[in-house]
C-alpha cells in the first residue's frame, strides 16, 4: 500500500467496480433539518442519543434536546447534563416552523436524493444533498470516522453545508447503517469505496457539480488523502486526523495522558512496555502475547499510574477478557493496518489540503502530526493547517471534570466557517475564531 505499484492498481480497481441507481427519499423525522431563523441565523437540528435530539450552529455552540410532557423541548449545555435555558418546540409536519430560544424560523428547503452503490459487489447506501436551484456548486464527500454508526442518520454537516450553498454526499461506509459488507478498517478498501461515492455525486449532481473534494474526520484522515491519491479531486479538509500511524497514535496518546497527570520518564517508560506489550497482541491479530500481559498487570496493576493507561486500542487489551478478544478483537479492528504510513501519500500528494488540529487532542495527540503538515508546507505541499487551543478530539472545547476526565461544551467559533471557506475558494481568510493558522501563502 505504500508503494506506487499498489496505488496505481488500487486506482484501476476502484474505478472499474462500481455501479449505481437513485431514488428519491422523502422518509425520516420531519424535525430533522436545518432552519433559517429571524434574527438571520442558522440552527440544525439533528438525531442525538436514544429519543434526544440535538441543535448546533454554525459557531459551534450546540445543546442536547429533550421532549417534554407538553409537546416543547428543553435543551442542555453542550454535551453536560446543565440545563441551558433554551426551549424548543416544532410546528407540525407539513408546515417545517420551528420555534429556538424564542426565536421563530422555518425550514431551509434542500434538495435530498438517496441511493445505493456498489463498490465490488457490496452495496452502499448514500445521499446527496444540494441546495435548491441549478447553480454549479462546489460539492463535498463526508468520509467517517471508525464509529460503527449510520452517517446518513448522524452526520450534521449533510445539512449545514448546503444550507451554505455546497453540496453534500453523505453515506453509510460498509457494514454501517443500511450499507452492505462487513465493517472495515482497511484504509485502502475504505478509500476505495470514498472514490466510488465520489463518482455517485458528481453523478447524480449532473450539470450542477463544480468542485469536487472530501471531508474527513479523525480515522478520515488517513482515507481522505489516499483516496485523493486514487481518483484526483479539487480539495481535502482533515479534521482531527493523523499524520502518523495507528500504532504512533496509540503510543502518543499513552505518553501525553502520563505527562498530563504529572508522571515523569520513569513511569512513561513503564507505560511504554505496556504499550509494547498491546501492539504485539494486536499484530497477531489477537491470537498471541497475553502472557506477557498478564505479567505485566502483575508487576504494575497495584501502582496508580497505571489505570490510566489508555492509548487507542490498548485499553481493549487490558480491559477485555483474554477469550473475548480472541473472539471480537478481529473483528473490532478487521482490515488495521498499525504501521501504516500517510507520509509518502501526503508527501507526493498536489490537491490542496487543510488540515484542522486541535491542540489538546488526547486521543490523537496533533503535535507531531502538525509539525509534520508544517515541513510538507514548506517544501512545497498544498497544506493548510490551522490549530484551535483548548480543543480535543472532534474539535470540541471542554470542561474537566474533578476526576480529570473531559466534557464536550461546543466546537469553537471559527471551525465551521473555515471549512465552508476552504470548499468554496481554497483559501482562508486571515483569522477564524481563536485558531492558529499556518499557510505559506498568508506570509
Amino acid at each position: 500500500m505504500k508503494t506506487a505499484v499498489k496505488i496505481v492498481a488500487a486506482t484501476c480497481f476502484a474505478l472499474a467496480n462500481y455501479s449505481a441507481t437513485a431514488v428519491q427519499d422523502m422518509t425520516g423525522d420531519c424535525r430533522i433539518g436545518s432552519y433559517h431563523l429571524r434574527d438571520g441565523s442558522d440552527v440544525d437540528i439533528g438525531h442525538g442519543k436514544d429519543s434526544h435530539l440535538r441543535w448546533r450552529r454554525k459557531d459551534g455552540t450546540s445543546g442536547e434536546l429533550t421532549e417534554t410532557t407538553d409537546g416543547t423541548w428543553t435543551s442542555t449545555f453542550g454535551w453536560t447534563s446543565r440545563p441551558d435555558g433554551k426551549r424548543v418546540s416544532f410546528s407540525e409536519c407539513g408546515k417545517g416552523a420551528i420555534t429556538f430560544a424564542g426565536v421563530k424560523g422555518q425550514r431551509i428547503a434542500l434538495a435530498v436524493m438517496d441511493t445505493r452503490f456498489r463498490v465490488d459487489g457490496v452495496s452502499l447506501a448514500g445521499r446527496l444533498v444540494m441546495p435548491k436551484g441549478s447553480a454549479t456548486v462546489p460539492i463535498v464527500i463526508l468520509i467517517s470516522g471508525s464509529e460503527d454508526s449510520s452517517a446518513r442518520d448522524f452526520f450534521a454537516l449533510q445539512r449545514m453545508f448546503p444550507s451554505e450553498g455546497i453540496g453534500a454526499f453523505v453515506y453509510d461506509k460498509r457494514g454501517t447503517g443500511a450499507s452492505e459488507g462487513e465493517y472495515s478498517q482497511d484504509y485502502m478498501l475504505l478509500a476505495q469505496d470514498a472514490v466510488a461515492a465520489m463518482h455517485e455525486a458528481r453523478r447524480l449532481a449532473g450539470t450542477r457539480a463544480g468542485k469536487v473534494g472530501y471531508q474527513g474526520g479523525s480515522q478520515g484522515g488517513w482515507v481522505a488523502p489516499l483516496a485523493a491519491t486514487i481518483a484526483p479531486v479539487d480539495f481535502v479538509v482533515v479534521g482531527f486526523g493523523l499524520a502518523v500511524s495507528p500504532l504512533e497514535e496509540d503510543r502518543s496518546a499513552i505518553v501525553l495522558n502520563m505527562t498530563l497527570r504529572g508522571y515523569g520518564a520513569d513511569i512513561v517508560a513503564k507505560a511504554m512496555e505496556v504499550a509494547d506489550a498491546s501492539e504485539a497482541v494486536l499484530v497477531s491479530n489477537f491470537n498471541d502475547g497475553y502472557d506477557r500481559i498478564d505479567a505485566l498487570r502483575a508487576n504494575y496493576g497495584r501502582e496508580p499510574w497505571f489505570k490510566y493507561v489508555h492509548g487507542n486500542f490498548t485499553f481493549v487489551v487490558l480491559e477485555w477478557p483474554h477469550d473475548e478478544l480472541r473472539e471480537k478483537g478481529p473483528k473490532l479492528l478487521r482490515g488495521i493496518q498499525p504501521h501504516y504510513d500517510p507520509m509518502p501519500v501526503l508527501r507526493n500528494l498536489n490537491t490542496p489540503q487543510l488540515w484542522i488540529l486541535g491542540e489538546d487532542d488526547i486521543d490523537a495527540p496533533s503535535a507531531e502530526t502538525a509539525r509534520r503538515l508544517k515541513a510538507l508546507a514548506a517544501e512545497g505541499r498544498p497544506i493548510v493547517t490551522a490549530m484551535f487551543p483548548h480543543a480535543e478530539h472532534g474539535i470540541f472545547e471542554y470542561e474537566t471534570l474533578p476526576d480529570g476526565t473531559r466534557v464536550s461544551t461546543r466546537n469553537p467559533d471559527g471551525y465551521f466557517n473555515m471549512m465552508r471557506d476552504f470548499i468554496r475558494s481554497g483559501r482562508l481568510q486571515a483569522r477564524y475564531g481563536s485558531s492558529v493558522i499556518s499557510d505559506p501563502r498568508l506570509k
